[in-house]
C-alpha cells in the first residue's frame, strides 16, 4: 500500500452507505471509502459481521484490521487460527498468507487495504 498525497478529511461512518455481502454463512455489512487516485487508491472500511458469519473465500489481499467490538477468528491456509477481540489487530501483506474470517458472536472491524 502506497499512500500518495490526498487531501485531509474526516469521515462520519454513520453517513456512509452500508452494503451487504453474503458469506458462506451469515452476512457482512460494509461502509466503504476510497482515497487517492485509481492506481494507488486505498480502501478504508467499517465492517460488521453478523453472528455466524463465515467468509465465502480465502483472501490473499493484504489488510490492516482492527477489532472494535465482538470477536473475529481468522484461519490461515496452513491451519493456524488467531482470535481478535476489541483493541487487537492483525496485519498481513498482499499474497503473503491466505486467510478466512469467521465470527461466532459477530464483530465490528476497521479495515485498511
Amino acid at each position: 500500500m502506497k499512500m500518495d498525497a490526498f487531501a485531509f478529511g474526516t469521515t462520519n461512518w454513520a453517513e456512509v452507505e452500508r452494503t451487504e455481502h453474503k458469506g458462506e454463512t451469515g452476512m457482512a455489512y460494509w461502509r466503504t471509502r476510497f482515497f487517492g487516485d485509481e492506481e494507488n487508491r486505498i480502501r478504508v472500511r467499517m465492517v460488521e459481521y453478523a453472528p455466524g458469519y463465515l467468509a465465502d473465500h480465502w483472501c490473499k489481499k493484504g489488510h490492516i484490521l482492527f477489532c472494535l467490538e465482538g470477536e473475529l477468528e481468522t484461519t490461515l491456509e496452513d491451519g493456524r487460527k488467531f482470535v481478535l477481540t476489541p483493541g487487537t489487530s492483525y496485519q498481513v501483506g498482499d499474497n503473503a498468507e491466505a486467510h478466512q474470517s469467521f465470527s461466532r458472536t459477530g464483530a465490528k472491524l476497521f479495515i485498511v487495504d
